[in-house]
């Protein structure tokens, strides 16, 4: 986890994983879109693979880079402790226990209707 977290704290590295989110990129193509040297792209792509945070491929002569996001469970995973939930969570979970008390009120009441047929 203190690998991931050491990757992700620079701000290129996270750019570099921004663009890679949905697809696999040749090193040259992410060097020409930052304004650093690809000497210090090439660096910073050193860093993602040696955390595991990317994976690259040799195809022909240009190497390809593809994210690996499973090294980010562990972070997640801590960092999810100081996770409060939203407003919109919290008024999701609120609309989700009104709708099983509705029910639940639904099924006391047709409980009683039928009750009261079989004994009319």
């Amino acid at each position: 986890m203190d690998e991931v977290a050491a990757a992700i704290a620079d701000p290129v590295r996270r750019e570099i994983l921004v663009m890679l989110r949905d697809q696999r990129l040749p090193a040259g193509e992410i060097a020409d879109r930052f304004v650093i040297s690809r000497p210090a792209v090439s660096r910073h792509l050193r860093v993602l693979r040696e955390s595991g945070l990317v994976r690259d491929t040799l195809v022909g002569r240009q190497r390809f880079y593809e994210l690996d996001a499973s090294r980010f469970a562990d972070l997640i995973e801590w960092l999810d402790q100081f996770a409060r939930a939203t407003g919109w969570e919290r008024r999701l979970d609120a609309l989700e226990t009104e709708v099983y008390r509705t029910r639940r009120e639904r099924r006391r009441r047709d409980t009683a209707e039928q009750r009261q047929e079989k004994t009319a």
